[in-house]
């Protein structure tokens, strides 16, 4: 039986002018999993999911995308929510999607309907008339995330999702992840946020450009006798200080 792997980066390298960023990462995402990208602010996170995207390339290494090397055509068979919302301000947030699905290929009733869903799974279908220069940041955040639905894409690249989301919401979408991972999708969530740590499948801990951990939740906290993913940081830093 062949093993399909949707994301595969392969020790990558990125320098900023005398910053390194990443430091020799390598990362395999298993077909229908959540993968958490955990880490502080600036330790690498959304330049590794741009690398992985083609967005951005790295000083060396490669990346595949269900196997092949990242093309345009990859961006049909993925949902890609950044960390920043790429909106539309002056136009409605039923507009936006529908510019968002018409780009997928998306036509017609199932153009429609697909709207319809999408905005209801993030708690938008009473507001899809409302132009987004009105929305709150949680609300575009929202509406950033149905972009990225509105196509049923097999592999999800979401950007700290559910940053200036209020708990209950938070759950909502949490709820959602694992519906799409029912449905076979593939998920990476980088986030900061410890409490999402449990929700997901496998974690990589993101360090200073290394990934300095990675497996399932329970199996890391047990494995370095911590409390929480988070202490994990804590040991590394301390491990680091005494070499």
């Amino acid at each position: 039986m062949t093993v399909s792997y949707p994301v595969k980066g392969e020790h990558l390298h990125k320098r900023y002018k005398n910053q390194v960023v990443l430091n020799d990462v390598s990362l395999t995402l298993q077909e229908g999993e959540i993968y958490g990208l955990i880490g502080p602010s600036g330790a690498g996170k959304t330049t590794l999911v741009r690398i992985l995207l083609g967005l951005e390339k790295a000083d060396s290494g490669t990346v595949e995308l269900f196997e092949k090397r990242p093309t345009l055509n990859a961006f049909r068979s993925l949902g890609y929510m950044a960390q920043s919302d790429a909106l539309y301000n002056e136009l409605s947030a039923y507009h936006n999607l529908e510019f968002f699905a018409s780009i997928q290929g998306m036509h017609g009733k199932e153009k429609k309907q697909r709207i319809d869903e999408v905005a209801k799974a993030v708690d938008l279908d009473k507001d899809l008339k409302k132009n987004v220069s009105n929305f709150s940041g949680g609300m575009k955040r929202r509406l950033s995330l149905a972009a990225a639905l509105v196509h049923s894409p097999r592999l999800y690249l979401l950007d700290e999702p559910t940053v200036g989301l209020d708990p209950m919401i938070r759950r909502k979408l949490w709820t959602l992840f694992h519906y799409l991972k029912g449905k076979g999708a593939t998920i990476i969530v980088t986030t900061h946020v410890m409490d999402e740590v449990a929700q997901c499948d496998r974690v990589g801990l993101l360090s200073e450009g290394k990934i300095i951990a990675e497996g399932a939740p329970k199996e890391l906290i047990e494995h370095y006798g911590v409390s929480s993913v988070e202490d994990i940081f804590i040991v590394n830093e301390k491990e680091a200080a005494k070499k």
